[in-house]
């Protein structure tokens, strides 16, 4: 793969100068509208109302991908056995199925190298899980939620969880037991980390407040109704921060409440502008936070169908955990809507106007060393835009360094997070998108290792193996076994314990958990794995269905994955990590 200063690197030299803004916006990025009547009927759609919208619509040609049709234009191959994948794809919500796809869901379970230590039924959603580790007492808890629901595991004994709280619903064959309305929602927890304070000599939790990504809205371009919703959010947009007196929410102490539009930061819940903060608080505890967030709506310049903004990043200073202070907001070319510089950078990326991909980071920034600890080089992971490294040495100051990006490969999202667990070691990092749409309807989602010794100049040098039919399956290509297959993510946010070298275990949607040998980065392999059981209809309703492992959250300190699908929760172990301890571990989480 060609790096970004051959293929799209787009005219970053000449705007690299413009990419940041420390503490003050660009001159173009102001919060005000484009100027004109940007929502004349015809101009750019008769319900497009929305000024932003109706001049980022102005801006970029219409490049939709066409749908595709099975059998023909991808599907199995039987000369091989294996699949040809789509080139291109809309993004979708139904089903694709093509001709030599099971037609039940596979109940067979599969593993080499990973032991099961038990399985929570229902402990998490069909759709989403994050996952948080704290201790108190002697006693290890596992935090589960997304949206309207929080599982809390005692899990001392990874082998005989106990739930020790449950809120929102319980999902079964019907549906969930309580209803939930995505337009309605006054306090739409995302993403949340669990650090250690000095100052209070407690643990801390920031919780992540954002936009919700589903339920919302479906086409931007034709709800404008739901658009006006979205700039007037019902919920804040931004984080807040919790002092933990134990473990339950019962015992937890709000302290701070910020919202990421940093240039209103009285704005009342309706009138913040931009997306909040996406995903969990990139934070060990120590003076700086850094966060994935759209400070307004300026940052307009993102093809996704359902989603208004291309998130950058925000440094906050959090030396005094009740009063966390703005101290810099990060973009990179093609992200802000007014600003030519930024709009030619957009024009030339090849997924300008396919209506589909995601532009911006969905994460903040991965530091291979906290900042406190002299970590300087920070990595982002930015969809559409691509891999960038980042010079953090002065957080009030931020500077690009470089970038890279590779063909394009939508539906699906592209560049979502990045691996930076083996990069002290070796210099390189692992960055990939996951899959959004069903039966391998998009282009694969490749895993690759980008060779980043020098920041500056980053280059992909290969990619992981994809993960290969088990002996015994009635299948031979993961897209026979349905719904997603492809990455999702890595390592967590907030895990216990330290990155184990050598080993990254990946989630991998229907092909379960993949764990590979990296202690060779341009030689990686297969080292392991764990592929459970597809739920089927008896469980939950079919348009949940199809997902296997969504995400997991690794114990390093005591060597136990946790896998979460959408009909639960697995522990488990690999003599890869190292034998599981089944007690409390000798050293509380997070660290005092």
């Amino acid at each position: 793969m060609a790096s970004s200063r051959s293929s799209m690197n787009y005219v970053a030299t000449a705007v690299m100068a413009l990419a940041l803004s420390a503490g003050q916006p660009l001159a173009a990025q102001t919060a005000a509208a484009p100027a004109g009547d940007k929502a004349t009927p015809g101009a750019a759609g008769p319900e497009v109302k929305d000024p932003w919208l109706a001049e980022w619509l102005r801006l970029t040609p219409d490049r939709r991908p066409k749908p595709l049709v099975a059998g023909r234009d991808y599907g199995m191959d039987p000369a091989t056995g294996g699949f040809i994948w789509p080139k291109a794809t809309p993004e979708v919500h139904e089903g694709q199925p093509f001709p030599g796809e099971l037609k039940t869901w596979d109940q067979n379970s599969y593993a080499r190298n990973v032991d099961m230590l038990g399985f929570y039924p229902g402990a998490d959603s069909p759709f989403h899980a994050w996952a948080n580790i704290a201790d108190f007492n002697g006693r290890r808890y596992l935090y589960i939620h997304d949206r309207d629901y929080l599982r809390i595991l005692d899990v001392t004994d990874p082998r005989h969880g106990k739930t020790v709280y449950s809120k929102g619903g319980v999902w079964g064959p019907k549906g969930s037991s309580e209803k939930f309305d995505a337009n309605n929602v006054q306090d739409y927890l995302g993403g949340a980390t669990i650090v250690w304070n000095a100052k209070l000599g407690k643990p801390i939790l920031v919780a992540s407040f954002e936009i919700g990504r589903y339920g919302l809205m479906t086409e931007k371009m034709e709800q404008p109704d739901k658009v006006a919703a979205q700039r007037h959010y019902n919920s804040l947009k931004g984080f807040k921060v919790f002092v933990m007196d134990g473990p339950l929410p019962s015992q937890w102490r709000l302290i701070a409440t910020r919202t990421t539009d940093y240039k209103h930061p009285d704005a009342p819940i309706g009138q913040q502008q931009g997306s909040g903060s996406l995903d969990s608080p990139e934070y060990y505890g120590g003076r700086y936070m850094l966060l994935s967030a759209a400070p307004d709506d300026s940052y307009a310049l993102s093809e996704y169908p359902n989603y208004l903004y291309s998130p950058g990043y925000q440094v906050w200073d959090m030396a005094d955990p009740a009063d966390p202070k703005f101290v810099s907001q990060i973009s990179v070319p093609g992200q802000i809507l007014g600003n030519k510089a930024d709009e030619n950078a957009y024009l030339m990326n090849p997924r300008a106007g396919n209506r589909t991909s995601w532009m911006g980071s969905r994460m903040p920034i991965f530091l291979p060393k906290p900042l406190e600890e002299g970590g300087k080089i920070g990595f982002g992971a930015m969809g559409g835009l691509g891999l960038w490294s980042f010079d953090l040495s002065d957080p009030a100051k931020p500077r690009v360094l470089g970038n890279v990006n590779t063909p394009p490969a939508f539906a699906g999202t592209e560049f979502d997070n990045a691996d930076v667990s083996q990069y002290e070691r070796t210099g390189y990092v692992l960055t990939s998108g996951y899959p959004m749409n069903r039966d391998c309807y998009e282009p694969y989602k490749d895993i690759f290792v980008v060779d980043a010794r020098d920041p500056a100049h980053l280059s992909v040098a290969g990619k992981l193996p994809q993960p290969q039919v088990p002996p015994g399956a009635p299948f031979t290509h993961f897209c026979q076994r349905g719904g997603n297959f492809g990455p999702k993510r890595s390592n967590s946010i907030g895990q216990p314990g330290t990155w184990r070298q050598g080993i990254i275990p990946y989630s991998f949607y229907n092909a379960g958990v993949q764990l590979f040998d990296v202690s060779n980065p341009a030689d990686p392999k297969i080292a392991g794995y764990f592929i459970p059981r597809l739920a089927d209809t008896r469980e939950l309703p079919e348009y949940t269905l199809g997902k296997g492992v969504l995400a997991i959250f690794t114990e390093y300190d005591r060597n136990i994955i946790w896998a979460f699908t959408e009909n639960g929760a697995y522990a488990l172990s690999s003599p890869l990590l190292g034998a599981p301890v089944l007690k409390a571990p000798a050293k509380p989480w997070p660290p005092r």
